[in-house]
C-alpha cells in the first residue's frame, strides 16, 4: 500500500503540448527513472503506462488525460498526461483543473506548435505556473537555440533557459545545469540518471553566457535580487533557485529545460526541477466555491472540512465507473461517507487509490491537494463536488465549448439498437464534450463531438467495449417549406360505396405568416355550412398534410388557413371525410400560393490568427455566408458570420486545413431563410427521385 503524502510534498503537474511532441514518452521516462515502472516503455510499441486505452494503443496518440504518480526525492509527483490533438482540447481544459503547474513540452525540431499555444492559453487562464521542456533533441534538425527563440516569440521574453544541451542531434549526450553550473552525461536508453562531468571546454563560454542571462532574468523579477545583482554582478545559486520559485508562481519567469525522452537523457534533471521548483499542492492556499448560494473560500488544508472535486470519469470493463478526483480540502479516508453537493446523495468511499495509468494502488487516506481515484460511485459524475456532511460546497465545473460537428447515428441491427442507448450513456459520462440527442426536425439520432475523428473513436469504442455496431452518416438538413403568396381554394372529398358514402366539402383561404409564426387556423364558418364537430377534422387534415410537405417532403411552416365555407351531407359526412377534404384543400392551395423552400441559417464565430482572416472571410463568401463583423483579440481575429447550415457540414475539417489547426469555431442556429432557386431545384429533384414531394400518391 502506498504511503500517505502531505500536501507540501505533492506536485500535481499537467504534461501538455502539441501532438507527437513526446509528452507520453517523457512521462514513461519519469516513471522508469523513479522506479514506478521496471522498464522504459515506448509509444510506438503501444505499452506506455499513460496510453492504455485500446484506441490510444491502436492510433498511437493520447486521446484522454491519464494520471500516474511517481515518488522522487521525498515528493509525490502526480503526472496528468493530456492529449495534444485539437479535437481533444476539452480534455486538456478539464484535467488542468486538477494541476498546480504545467510542464509544457516543445518539439526540439518544430518548436512551438498550434496545440502548444492553446494549452499554454488554458494554463494561463487557470493561473498555473509553467515550465518548458524542449524534447527530441536527439532528432535530425533539432536545435535547442531555435526552440528557445520559438518559445520567446510565442510566450514572451520571460522564457529563459535553465539547461543547455551537450551535443547536437544524434550526438546529443548530456545536459548542463545552468543554475548550479554542473554538467551531466548519459547513457542512451539508460535509467535516466546522469553522471556528473566537468563542463566540456567547447561549451564553457556559451554556458557562462547562458548562466549570466538566467541570473539577470531572475534578478529583474525582485527588487532585493536586483540590488544583490548590482552589488556583486551575480546571484548566489540558492537565491537563483528561490527567485525562480517565486517568479514562476507570479508568472514572470518560465524556465526552459532540455531532454530526449526517447533516449532517457536529461530525465533526472527534469524530475529534480519538478520536485525542487514546481509549486506544491498547498501553494494555491485556497479555492473558491459556492455554499448556500454565496461565494465561499476554502483553504487547501488538512484542517478544513473535507471536500473533493471530480475532474474525470472513465468506464472500466471490470471495475465499472471510475471517478478521478482532487482533494480540495481536508483529509479523505477509505471507507468513509461523503455527500454529493449537487444532488444530496450519500457516497461511500470504499477503496481509495492512487492511479498509475490503468493500475490502482490503494491508500488509507489522501491529504488536501492530492489526486486519487475511486470506483463505483453511484450518483457522481464529472464536475461534481463531494463534501463532508453538514459542510456543503460546490466548486464550479469546467465550462467546455459545445461540439462543432454532428453525425446521424443508427444501429445496424435490432440487437445493437437495444444496447446502443446504455452504451452511449456510459460513454457520455466519460466524455462530457459529447452530445447525443434526437433531432426533432428530422427524427434522426445525432452524435455530436469536436471533430470527425472524435466521433469515429466513439463509434469504435461502442464496437470494442460494448459490442454495439452503428453506422454514421451526415445529418439531414432540416429544411422547411413555406408560401410566398395567397390562395383561395375548394377542397371536396366524395366517395360512394355500397352503403354509407363519404362526403366532406370545405373552402379555405391560405396566406403567408411572418417567419417563425409556424401555423395559424382561423374558423370563419357562419350559419352551420360545416357542423362544429367537423371543423377540427379539417384543421387536422391540413396539419397532417403540411407535415408531409409539398415540394420536397419537408414540413410547411409560417402560413395561415382561414376556413370560411363548405357543405355537408346528413348521412355521408363524418370526421374522416372532412379530414380528407382539408388535405385536398391544402394541396390545391399550395399549388397556387407560390411554394418555396426555407433553409436553416446559423451564426458562426471563428477565432483565428490574424494572417488567416482574409482567407476565412473569402471562404464564408463561397459558402453563401454573410460576414457580420470582426474583432481583434490579441493576435487573433474573431470573425462572425451567418451561413446556411447546409454549407457547414464539412467546415470542421476545412477549417483545420485552412489554418493548420490554429483556429476554432462555434455555431448555433439563428433563423430560416429562402433557399436560392438553383439550390432549391437540386433539393427538390433529389426528393422527387427518392419518391417524395408533390407527386407522391395520396393515401
Amino acid at each position: 500500500m502506498l504511503k500517505t503524502y502531505d500536501g507540501n510534498d505533492i506536485r500535481n503537474v499537467g504534461l501538455v503540448g502539441h501532438l507527437n511532441c513526446g509528452k507520453t514518452t517523457l512521462a514513461a521516462g519519469l516513471l522508469y527513472l523513479t522506479g514506478a515502472t521496471n522498464r522504459l516503455t515506448r509509444v510506438d510499441e503501444g505499452n506506455t503506462v499513460t496510453d492504455f486505452d485500446d484506441e490510444e494503443t491502436a492510433r498511437k496518440i493520447t486521446i484522454s488525460t491519464a494520471v500516474a504518480y511517481a515518488e522522487w526525492k521525498k515528493t509525490k509527483i502526480n503526472l496528468l498526461d493530456a492529449p495534444g490533438i485539437n479535437i481533444f482540447i476539452n480534455d486538456v481544459r478539464s484535467s488542468l483543473v486538477a494541476a498546480d503547474s504545467a510542464l509544457v513540452v516543445v518539439d526540439g525540431v518544430a518548436g512551438v506548435e498550434v496545440q502548444t499555444e492553446k494549452a499554454w492559453e488554458i494554463a494561463e487562464e487557470y493561473h498555473l505556473p509553467r515550465a518548458i521542456v524542449v524534447n527530441k533533441l536527439d532528432r535530425d534538425r533539432a536545435d535547442f537555440e531555435q526552440a528557445v527563440a520559438s518559445c520567446t516569440e510565442f510566450f514572451g521574453k520571460h522564457c529563459v533557459a535553465v539547461h543547455m544541451p551537450i551535443g547536437k542531434e544524434r550526438d546529443f549526450r548530456g545536459v548542463i545545469d545552468l543554475i548550479e553550473m554542473k554538467a551531466f552525461e548519459y547513457t542512451p536508453n539508460g535509467n535516466g540518471k546522469g553522471k556528473e562531468i566537468p563542463i566540456p571546454a567547447e561549451y564553457a563560454e556559451a554556458a557562462q553566457q547562458a548562466h549570466a542571462a538566467l541570473v539577470e532574468a531572475v534578478a529583474e523579477g525582485e527588487d532585493e535580487l536586483m540590488e544583490e545583482f548590482f552589488e556583486t554582478g551575480t546571484l548566489a545559486a540558492e537565491h537563483v533557485r528561490s527567485g525562480i520559485d517565486d517568479e514562476m508562481r507570479a508568472g514572470t519567469i518560465f524556465p526552459i529545460m532540455c531532454c530526449s525522452a526517447l533516449l532517457n537523457i536529461g530525465t533526472d534533471l527534469v524530475a529534480d526541477f519538478i520536485s525542487d521548483h514546481l509549486p506544491s499542492a498547498l501553494k494555491r492556499t485556497e479555492m473558491i466555491g459556492i455554499q448556500d448560494g454565496h461565494e465561499e473560500k476554502r483553504l487547501i488544508s488538512d484542517s478544513e472540512h473535507a471536500s473533493i472535486y471530480v475532474f474525470k470519469t472513465t468506464a472500466d470493463a471490470f471495475a465499472g465507473r471510475m471517478s478521478y478526483f482532487k482533494v480540495m480540502s481536508g483529509v479523505i479516508a477509505a471507507d468513509s461517507h461523503i455527500i454529493n453537493s449537487r444532488n444530496g446523495s450519500d457516497e461511500r468511499l470504499a477503496h481509495i487509490a492512487c492511479p498509475l495509468g490503468k493500475s490502482m494502488t490503494e491508500v488509507k487516506e489522501l491529504h488536501a491537494g492530492d489526486i486519487g481515484v475511486i470506483a463505483k460511485l453511484k450518483e457522481t459524475l464529472t464536475g461534481d463536488t463531494l463534501a463532508e456532511k453538514g459542510f456543503p460546497i460546490i466548486y464550479p465545473p469546467v465550462t467546455l465549448a459545445e461540439p462543432s460537428i454532428a453525425y446521424a447515428v443508427s444501429a445496424k441491427t435490432r440487437q445493437d439498437e437495444d444496447r446502443m442507448g446504455n452504451a452511449l450513456t456510459r460513454i457520455l459520462e466519460e466524455d462530457t464534450s459529447l452530445r447525443f440527442y434526437r433531432d426533432q426536425a428530422t427524427n434522426e439520432f445525432l452524435l455530436a463531438g469536436t471533430g470527425q475523428q472524435h466521433v469515429e473513436i466513439v463509434v469504435s469504442r461502442l464496437k470494442k467495449r460494448y459490442n454495439v455496431d452503428v453506422e454514421l452518416k451526415a445529418p439531414k438538413i432540416p429544411y422547411r417549406e413555406t408560401i410566398r403568396g395567397s390562395a383561395d381554394v375548394h377542397g371536396r372529398h366524395k366517395k360512394q360505396t355500397g352503403g354509407h358514402g363519404q362526403f366532406g366539402d370545405c373552402r379555405i383561404r391560405m396566406s403567408p405568416l411572418p417567419r417563425g409564426e409556424k401555423f395559424k387556423f382561423v374558423n370563419s364558418i357562419f350559419g352551420g355550412s360545416i357542423p362544429r364537430q367537423f371543423i377540427p377534422a379539417v384543421e387536422k387534415g391540413i396539419v397532417e398534410a403540411s407535415e408531409k410537405g409539398y415540394l420536397a417532403g419537408f414540413p410547411v411552416v409560417d402560413f395561415q388557413v382561414d376556413l370560411y365555407d363548405g357543405s355537408y351531407h346528413d348521412v355521408d359526412s363524418n370526421e374522416m371525410s372532412f379530414k380528407m377534404a382539408g388535405r385536398k384543400a391544402f394541396k390545391l392551395a399550395m399549388e397556387q400560393a407560390r411554394p418555396a423552400l426555407l433553409e436553416p441559417i446559423v451564426n458562426v464565430e471563428v477565432v483565428a490568427p490574424n494572417e488567416y482572416a482574409g482567407d476565412l472571410m473569402g471562404d464564408f463568401n463561397g459558402r453563401r455566408g454573410r460576414v457580420g463583423g470582426m474583432d481583434t483579440k490579441g493576435n487573433m481575429q474573431v470573425i462572425r458570420a451567418q451561413v446556411p447550415m447546409a454549407e457547414m457540414l464539412t467546415y470542421a475539417n476545412d477549417l483545420i486545413s485552412m489554418t493548420q489547426g490554429r483556429a476554432s469555431y462555434t455555431m448555433e442556429f439563428d433563423h430560416y431563410d429562402f433557399v436560392p432557386q438553383l439550390q432549391a431545384d437540386k433539393i427538390i429533384s433529389a426528393a422527387r427521385a427518392a419518391g417524395v414531394g408533390k407527386e407522391e400518391e395520396e393515401e
